[in-house]
């Protein structure tokens, strides 16, 4: 009898785009990928903390390069992504918030949001697209969402309508890139403690409000990411596209 054999998680001989790879959950992912095989090109808006970035996944054997670029700027994006070869991989890790009630959203904190957190997303995933397309090679794409893509949060409106945004769009472009063998899926975690969530963790009651939410009793650290991503990115997850893959400690499963 011959048995299947598990599909490889190994990325060797192809090339990643890491956004937002500077820190947390962005340099988690590339640190990931790169240990799997992959050549990992990491973007982020910072040239220092991203060469320092660089500089640590290369001298722990992986490959790596930086490619300084502003998620908000489309001209900027939109440039650097011609300039590159196709790659087969992209994760999306570059995120914004901007915190608080909604009768006191400033329309500069939405538009702020909404350019990293939806537009930007959109862009980065139809110029990728376009590249492989050209190319006729398959690729998968991944954004790192939220777990409140799925649920409402206190003081999370903005935030909230952006991630919801970005499932909408990552099913519709699924079904349109599916032909072309290019999947497109998303990454939902829970609080991870990373920069970005440093106010959150600093503020006792939502701490408290987390702690409550989270079945499985703890809050995230970037390692729990680490395996989703390489799962996504690799041929183990060959037939998975338009989806989120849940890493919220059973938070939405109320």
């Amino acid at each position: 009898m011959t048995l299947p054999r598990t599909p490889s998680f190994r990325l060797d001989g192809r090339r990643a785009l890491v956004t937002g790879a500077s820190s947390g959950i962005g340099l988690a992912c590339a640190a990931a990928l790169a240990e799997a095989g992959a050549h990992v090109v990491c973007a982020a808006r910072s040239a220092d903390r991203l060469k320092a970035a660089v500089e640590d996944i290369v001298g722990q054997g992986g490959d790596a390069e930086a490619l300084p670029m502003d998620m908000a700027d489309l001209d900027d994006l939109t440039a650097k992504l011609k300039a590159q070869a196709p790659f087969d991989i992209a994760v999306n890790s570059a995120g914004l918030a901007r915190h608080g009630p909604a009768l006191e959203t400033r329309p500069e904190d939405y538009d702020a949001v909404m350019a990293v957190n939806l537009r930007a997303a959109y862009f980065l995933s139809a110029g990728v697209a376009r590249g492989l397309i050209a190319a006729k090679k398959p690729g998968s794409i991944i954004h790192i969402s939220s777990q409140m893509a799925h649920v409402g949060g206190i003081d999370r409106a903005v935030y909230c309508a952006a991630k919801h945004g970005l499932e909408g769009m990552v099913k519709a472009m699924a079904i349109e890139w599916g032909p072309h063998k290019i999947r497109i899926n998303t990454i939902c975690p829970t609080f991870i403690r990373t920069p970005l969530t440093e106010s959150t963790f600093a503020n006792p009651e939502r701490v408290k409000w987390i702690e409550e939410k989270i079945k499985l009793g703890r809050t995230g650290e970037v390692e729990d990411i680490m395996g989703a991503v390489t799962y996504l990115a690799s041929d183990a997850s060959a037939l998975v596209t338009g989806t989120s893959l849940m890493i919220d400690g059973g938070w939405t499963a109320d």
